[in-house]
């Protein structure tokens, strides 16, 4: 089998009280474990489920520089709904903010520690995702990292970039279940200048072989990559855009 998509971890300088910001933001729980590492998931959601993608804040010491090339988009579900939405989180310590947007019908904020995400207008591709509508990603070849991911994740492509093809701006993807958030691999001029805040984890099935599973992602076009995660039980890959992401053991 593949590896699937487990987790979407974000660094942070205070991981606690950002874990709490993004559990109020999703209506979520802020708990397993603890100390440098806290998880943030629906009530009740049985990892992994892909349902939902957890949220896992890591502690690092350096704080946010650049604009991330991960980012989250939130669904609503109404206008009325859209612009409650971003009062509310103004209220919890969202800030605005300007990435060069425009006049566009989604509104830019970022969390505590800066990283951006978008509060979208109410779109029907999106009612049925929960909170969380889609993990964008930053790409300058969405369709070649486009044919590496669905390896990476286990995922299918998706519709909620509209049809595939070459005059779509993007490349979408989805648990195979049809459940949960969107992966959206969209296009960016600026190439990739420092190790991401945020990143994808994957982790093969249990009962499957992490190395055999490392192998073939690098036959995909995975290369190894240092973060200065000395001994750990889990593989650190970049893609072929060089954004990291780690291969965990078996679950």
């Amino acid at each position: 089998m593949p590896t699937r998509l487990v987790h979407l971890v974000i660094d942070a300088v205070r991981p606690g009280p950002l874990a709490r910001f993004w559990a109020a933001v999703l209506g979520w729980q802020a708990g397993a474990g603890g100390g440098e590492e806290i998880s943030v998931e629906p009530a009740g959601y049985r990892y992994p489920d892909p349902v939902a993608l957890p949220l896992l804040f890591v502690g690092v010491p350096e704080a946010r520089a650049g604009r991330n090339r991960i980012h989250l988009d939130l669904a609503t579900q109404s206008a009325a709904h859209q612009a409650a939405e971003v009062q509310r989180l103004l209220g919890l310590g969202a800030v605005p903010a300007d990435i060069g947007q425009g006049d566009v019908p989604w509104v830019v904020l970022a969390d505590p520690e800066g990283n951006e995400f978008c509060v979208l207008e109410p779109r029907a591709v999106y009612r049925d995702t929960g909170p969380v509508a889609a993990v964008v990603a930053s790409c300058r070849d969405p369709a070649a990292a486009g044919r590496f991911w669905p390896l990476a994740t286990g995922w299918v492509p998706g519709h909620s970039l509209g049809s595939p093809g070459p005059a779509s701006r993007g490349v979408s993807l989805r648990s195979p279940a049809g459940v949960g958030p969107y992966l959206e691999l969209l296009p960016a001029a600026e190439p990739k200048a420092v190790k991401n805040r945020i990143h994808l984890d994957v982790a093969p099935f249990a009962g499957d072989d992490q190395a055999a599973e490392v192998t073939a992602l690098r036959a995909a076009g995975a290369v190894p990559a240092g973060v200065g995660q000395g001994a750990a039980p889990w593989v650190v890959l970049a893609d072929p855009e060089g954004s990291e992401f780690c291969v965990l053991t078996p679950r």
